[in-house]
C-alpha cells in the first residue's frame, strides 16, 4: 500500500497515492488524470487491441489523438485484457498495491469479470472504489448503457441549451463526463481524508457517481422553480431567463464580447460605460425584475454601443468601468493569450506523429496550489508502453508470466 502522503518541500499533493484506472473514453480517465496531475501514480488498464477508443477520437494525423494526449497524461499504459483469466488476475495483483481503483463500466461488468469491489476490497480492505455509470450502481435504470450525451438530455441541460426556434443544442465538450469525473475525484479524496484522519466506518468504501446526476447537480433552481413558480425553463439561445443584461455582443470588428452586467452595482456601472446615464439613474432597473422586463431595450443599448468600436476598446473600456467581460476565444486566440501564458495554461510537450516529433501545445493543470503546483510530466502514453515495467516491478509477475499473456505484439 501507498497511504502516506508526502508534502515536504515542493513535493505534490498526491505524491505516494496510487490509482488504478479500469476505465475508458472520458469520465473515469478525467478523474485518473486529475490525481496524475497532483502526483499519484497512475496506471491505465488498455485493452491490447487499439486500446482505448479515445485513442482514436478527433484525430486527422499519426496513431493516437490529441484528446488522449490530453486526457491520458501522467499515466502509465498496460495492456491487459480483462475478459481473460490471465488478465484479471494481473488486475488483482495491481489492485492489491492501489489506493484507488477507477471505473466506468456498465454496473455489474466487473462483478462479471471477478473483479468487483468485494472481491478488491477483500484483497486489500483499504481501497477506495470510483465507480462512474450512466445512471448509477441502484435505481431501476441502473443497467441502461449511459454516455455523457445521453445524461446531459436525462438531466435536463440538453433542453435549454440552444436557441429555441432549433433541436436541443449541447455544449462542444463533454460536459456530462468531466463533472463526473470531478465528483469521483471529490468522493474520493472524502473517503481518503476520512480514513488518513482516522475515522473509521464500517460502510462500503465506494464512490457512486451517475453521469445524470453529476449534470442534474449544476441546474441550479430548475425543478424548484417549477415547483415554486411553475416554470419550466425552455431554450433561450446565449441568454438566461430574468438574467439581465447577460450574454454575447457584436462589436465593430465583427468580433464578439460577453458581458455580465446582471447585479444592480454592475448594471449601474455597464450604463454609465456605455454613456446612457438615463439607465443607469433609473431605479426602476435595479431590480432583476426591472431589468428583465426591459430586457429588449436594455440589450439594445448595449449592443448599439459594442457596434461602434472594436473588440479591443470594448474590453478596455469595460475593464476601466470593473464591469465583467471577456471575448468570445477560439483555439488560436486561447494559444496566444498573455493571462493563460502567464498562468502556465499553455504548456508546450513533444509529441511524435508520424514518426517525426513535433512541439504541441496542451492546457496546463488546474487547481493552483502555490508550492505543489500540479505538473505534466508527460503527454498520454503509448499504448502498452509500460505493460513490462508495471507487471514486472509492481505486480511482481516474472518476465516468462508477462510473456504468457501474450501481449509480444502490444509496444512496450
Amino acid at each position: 500500500m501507498t497511504q502516506q502522503l508526502l508534502l515536504e518541500g515542493n513535493s505534490l499533493p498526491l505524491q505516494g497515492i496510487r490509482v488504478l484506472e479500469l476505465g475508458s473514453f472520458i469520465a473515469g480517465p478525467f478523474a485518473a488524470r486529475i490525481f496524475g496531475d497532483f502526483g499519484a501514480e497512475v496506471i491505465k488498464i488498455e485493452k491490447p487491441q487499439g486500446g482505448d477508443e479515445l485513442r482514436d477520437w478527433r484525430k486527422t494525423r499519426g496513431t493516437t489523438s490529441m484528446l488522449f494526449r490530453t486526457i491520458g497524461r501522467n499515466k502509465k499504459s498496460v495492456a491487459l485484457d480483462l475478459r481473460s483469466e490471465g488478465g484479471r488476475e494481473a488486475v488483482k495483483k495491481i489492485a492489491a498495491q492501489c489506493d484507488v481503483v477507477i471505473e466506468n463500466f456498465r454496473p455489474g461488468t466487473l462483478e462479471k469479470w471477478g473483479i468487483g469491489p468485494d472481491v478488491l476490497q477483500e484483497l486489500n480492505p483499504g481501497i477506495v472504489m470510483v465507480r462512474i455509470s450512466g445512471y448509477g450502481q441502484t435505481g431501476p435504470y441502473k443497467n441502461r448503457a449511459g454516455f455523457g450525451s445521453s445524461a446531459e438530455s436525462f438531466a435536463g441541460l440538453r433542453y435549454v441549451t440552444g436557441e429555441p426556434d432549433r433541436p436541443a443544442g449541447r455544449a462542444a465538450a463533454s460536459l456530462g463526463d468531466t463533472v463526473a469525473g470531478l465528483y469521483g475525484v471529490i468522493g474520493a479524496l472524502m473517503l481518503m481524508l476520512q480514513k488518513a484522519r482516522g475515522q473509521k466506518t464500517d460502510t462500503s468504501q465506494v464512490v457512486d457517481v451517475a453521469l445524470y446526476e453529476g449534470v442534474f447537480s449544476l441546474l441550479e433552481s430548475l425543478v424548484p422553480d417549477y415547483d415554486a413558480y411553475g416554470m419550466v425553463r425552455k431554450r433561450t439561445g446565449g441568454a438566461l431567463p430574468g438574467v439581465v443584461p447577460t450574454g454575447s455582443y457584436l462589436c465593430g470588428d465583427n468580433l464578439e464580447v460577453v458581458i455580465g452586467g446582471n447585479s444592480n452595482s454592475v448594471f449601474v456601472r455597464l450604463m454609465r460605460a456605455i454613456g446612457r446615464e438615463d439607465l443607469a439613474e433609473d431605479e426602476t432597473l435595479l431590480t432583476t425584475q426591472g431589468r428583465g422586463a426591459r430586457e429588449e431595450e436594455l440589450n439594445g443599448a448595449i449592443s448599439a454601443w459594442t457596434g461602434s468600436m472594436p473588440l479591443a476598446e470594448v474590453l478596455d473600456k469595460l475593464d476601466d468601468a470593473g464591469v465583467p467581460a471577456g471575448p468570445v476565444y477560439d483555439a488560436p486566440s486561447i494559444a496566444a493569450d498573455k493571462h493563460y501564458l502567464a498562468r502556465d495554461m499553455i504548456q508546450t510537450h513533444e509529441v511524435v506523429i508520424e514518426n517525426e516529433p513535433e512541439l504541441i501545445r496542451f492546457p496546463g493543470v488546474v487547481p493552483k496550489i502555490p508550492g505543489h503546483e500540479g505538473r505534466v510530466k508527460w503527454v498520454g502514453p503509448d499504448l502498452g508502453q509500460h505493460t513490462d515495467e508495471v507487471l514486472q516491478q509492481l505486480a511482481g509477475m516474472s518476465a516468462d508470466e508477462v510473456a504468457g499473456l501474450g501481449l509480444q505484439d502490444v509496444a512496450k
